[in-house]
């Protein structure tokens, strides 16, 4: 019995040796396969021929969209007599874009990538509410540019020469890629020239030497900086261009992104998890405080160049860029989201809504790559009270006129999303079921051999006595 009790007590030895070995291998494991992980990431992170990575940045399989809503005057006529607009949204009209891959591609010795985004829309006949060909009453651009360009008394001349109005009807298509004005004598359109042309050329960097600025914009059109707001703070390019980011996020840092749509660099703020096709990402959006008045946010103050429209800096809700632009367009969130009462108050029809009308990013937290993203700005065009345009003499204020607002938009599809499942999340559970499982196995083997020994033991102390 002795023996028995010994041979016993001698496998539940070592029994809690062996839970104790496979407890420490598995916490072991979470160090050793962290880094292999990290490693791993930083890797494939990089912007270089055979990384994933590259692979997803050249990449042109993902759709990207641009939704268009148009908003349609009712009321032409009344407005010119100093009614207030009436406006009703017409969409969505829905355009393929950034299908063809980024041209230009060559790397530099100084770890940097420089490539040109073209351009290019096809129309989605199957996500739109109807053809291209559809009508819509809207400002006239040739008139709304005048208005703002040149003096008064030689639009005037310009608009009753060749009977412009104040509105226009024109199709969907001539009012986004361009139609053969008869005031101005040339192609005008809100987009107008947009296929066929490019974006940058871009500058950024790899991350092969220093992963945490990866895809960072080094330069863009040659240049570190813009020069088209005379301040250095609000000419400066900073982050990405949004489509992937640094990994392994930190929720409480913000995202920095530069936009050439508005000609200025902007961040997102981490706002909730989401699940996107089994895998977890973070979402960041736009603060309010993106377009607000540099009455509430004096970092914009540099963004305000036009005081009559602004009403001296303390209108909230647009940004003129005709400083980068060269035409008198102002851009805001769609309906004027976050912007001030009398932007609203100014046209009939219009309902902003922070859930449909703000911009976010989702991107994955541990490789930086956005997976989903929606941005979403409305176009809009001044006119006022003239006393020497005689078309506008009845208009009894000045009116920020939205002409549309578009949602750009791309989702993970299920074919990337198994395969970026498959090649990093999948070893990566896997690797983080081991851990566990040796965890766990070890612990109640460790714990179960412990009260073994402890109750052989009593039983020894009981014969004995």
């Amino acid at each position: 019995m002795g023996c028995s009790c010994c041979s016993t007590r001698c496998w539940l030895i070592a029994g809690s040796v062996t839970g104790a070995v496979l407890c420490l291998l598995g916490v072991i494991l979470i160090l050793v396969g962290n880094t292999v992980i990290e490693d791993t990431v930083k890797k494939e992170a990089v912007l270089g021929e055979g990384t994933t990575a590259y692979e997803t940045w050249t990449s042109t399989g993902t759709p990207i969209y641009r939704q268009f809503w148009l908003f349609d005057v009712q009321n032409p006529n009344d407005v010119t007599n100093g009614s207030i607009p009436k406006l009703v949204q017409r969409g969505p009209y829905t355009y393929r874009t950034r299908y063809i891959p980024k041209q230009n591609i060559s790397f530099s010795e100084n770890h940097t990538v420089s490539f040109l985004l073209p351009a290019g829309a096809v129309f989605e006949p199957s996500l739109s509410v109807g053809s291209e060909e559809d009508t819509v009453t809207s400002i006239n651009l040739a008139v709304a540019g005048v208005y703002n360009l040149i003096d008064h008394v030689v639009a005037n001349l310009l608009i009753q020469f060749s009977k412009s109005t104040l509105f226009q009807k024109r199709t969907v298509k001539e009012m986004l890629w361009g139609y053969s004005d008869p005031m101005l004598k040339k192609t005008l359109g809100v987009f107008y020239p947009y296929n066929n042309t490019f974006d940058g050329p871009y500058n950024v960097f790899t991350g092969k030497d220093d992963i945490t600025r990866v895809a960072y914009i080094d330069n863009w059109r040659g240049q570190p900086t813009m020069s088209f707001w005379n301040n250095t703070y609000c000419d400066m390019i900073n982050g990405t261009d949004g489509s992937s980011f640094p990994p392994f996020l930190d929720k409480e840092r913000p995202l920095y992104f530069f936009s050439s749509d508005i000609c200025r660099s902007v961040y997102g703020e981490y706002e909730s998890n989401q699940d996107l096709k089994g895998i977890t990402v973070y979402r960041y959006a736009l603060p309010d405080s993106t377009f607000a008045s540099p009455t509430v946010n004096p970092d914009n103050q540099c963004f305000c160049t036009n005081y009559e429209a602004t009403k001296n800096c303390t209108m909230a809700g647009v940004l003129d860029t005709k400083v980068c632009t060269g035409s008198p367009v102002f851009i805001s969130l769609p309906h004027f989201l976050h912007g001030s009462s009398d932007l609203l108050e100014a046209v009939h029809g219009l309902k902003p809504d922070a859930e449909e009308h703000s911009t976010f990013l989702d991107v994955e937290p541990i490789t930086g790559f956005t997976l989903r993203f929606a941005k979403r700005l409305q176009v809009n065009m001044m006119y006022g009270p003239s006393k020497d345009i005689k078309i506008l003499q009845q208009i009894k204020q000045n009116t920020m006129f939205p002409i549309l607002w578009l949602n750009e938009t791309a989702a993970l599809d299920d074919k990337t999303a198994d395969r970026l499942k498959s090649a990093l999340f999948g070893r990566m559970q896997m690797l983080e079921v081991v851990q566990i499982s040796l965890i766990v196995v070890g612990a109640v083997l460790f714990v179960l051999c412990l009260i073994g020994i402890c109750v052989q033991k009593s039983r020894s102390r009981k014969i004995i006595a």
